[in-house]
């Protein structure tokens, strides 16, 4: 069950469009893209984050028994 057809599409647009307004649905999309472009710089800059501090990552040092 998912929006295979564009005529659904339409639809959930027309109910957007009533339930936010026309003022506040290009805000709403340009928040959701921003949301989305962040959280795939995040991914994107965690996986290369994650590779350098492998590579350079010092061992801990064992705790003090005393």
């Amino acid at each position: 069950m998912g929006i295979e057809n564009p005529v659904h599409l339409l639809f959930l647009g027309a109910v957007a469009l009533l339930v936010l307004g026309p003022k506040r649905l290009p805000e709403l999309a340009r928040a959701v893209g921003k949301g989305i472009r962040e959280f795939r710089e995040g991914i994107a800059g965690g996986e290369s984050d994650a590779a350098h501090n492998t590579e350079q990552r010092a061992p801990d040092p064992p705790p003090d028994a005393g």
